[in-house]
């Protein structure tokens, strides 16, 4: 049932590029296996995801949970690493139970993963603080792909959702009273060079081949962006500098 998943994208950083070996990731300096909670409300679903995920050495799934108030008391009680999550579920769906999710297990890390096309589940899902918005499409090689991508600091969304999150930065821009607006830290001119190509949705290790860098050198442009920002993930800070202006996308 799980093999009817279907191809998915990895967003940017889900592949090893030069000068990776300059730093090790947080796989590599891994001990434990990557702890994920599986919160899905149909029971067939969450057994494939088990059955997959299992074969991975580096993957152990420690619980499950049929819908997001669930899942709020199991990331409690077992402080899984990585939430991969349902959007709409009975009782309390998946977005409103990410920020409660992030309250009592701040550690862990929300992949989305879902039937909803919808550009505003997509948008508030990444306010309420997901890392990862895939749809059921996805191949089932590229559930574990994820999840190790995003257990690294990574990002990942589905292709066809990431034009359809440059659409909604383009709505937000239209819809923002610039009277209101907090001047924004000041970028350099690289930093904005990568921000910009992060939103076109490159991965590292292409923006580091379009700007003739190291991989390793984007990282560290990339972790200057979100501590300069205040930020935690990728999108976030290109929700952020669309928001501000700092960015344009014709």
């Amino acid at each position: 049932m799980v093999d009817s998943f279907g191809p998915v994208m990895p967003m940017p950083d889900a592949h090893p590029g030069p000068g990776a070996e300059d730093e090790p990731c947080e796989r590599e300096r891994r001990q434990e296996p990557i702890r994920v909670l599986v919160v899905d409300d149909h029971a067939l679903f969450r057994r494939g995801l088990e059955i997959v995920l299992a074969q991975e050495e580096d993957i152990q799934v420690v619980g499950e949970a049929a819908d997001g108030a669930e899942a709020v008391d199991k990331a409690a009680d077992l402080l899984p690493d990585i939430v991969l999550m349902d959007v709409r579920m009975p009782k309390r769906g998946g977005i409103e139970a990410c920020t409660s999710i992030k309250e009592v297990a701040p550690s862990a890390k929300i992949i989305m993963l879902t039937i909803s096309d919808e550009e505003a589940d997509l948008y508030d899902a990444i306010k309420a603080g997901a890392t990862g918005y895939l749809l059921k499409e996805i191949s089932t090689d590229e559930v574990s792909t994820a999840i190790r991508a995003v257990a690294d600091g990574q990002s990942q969304i589905s292709p066809s959702m990431a034009a359809k999150l440059l659409t909604e930065f383009k709505s937000m821009i239209q819809r923002t009273d610039e009277s209101k607006l907090v001047p924004a830290p000041k970028l350099t001119d690289r930093e904005l060079e990568v921000l910009k190509l992060v939103a076109t949705g490159m991965n590292n290790r292409d923006i580091a081949k379009e700007l003739f860098i190291s991989e390793n050198t984007v990282k560290n442009h990339v972790r200057n962006i979100l501590e300069k920002l205040q930020l935690h993930s990728r999108m976030e800070a290109v929700v952020y500098a669309m928001r501000e202006k700092i960015l344009e996308i014709r």
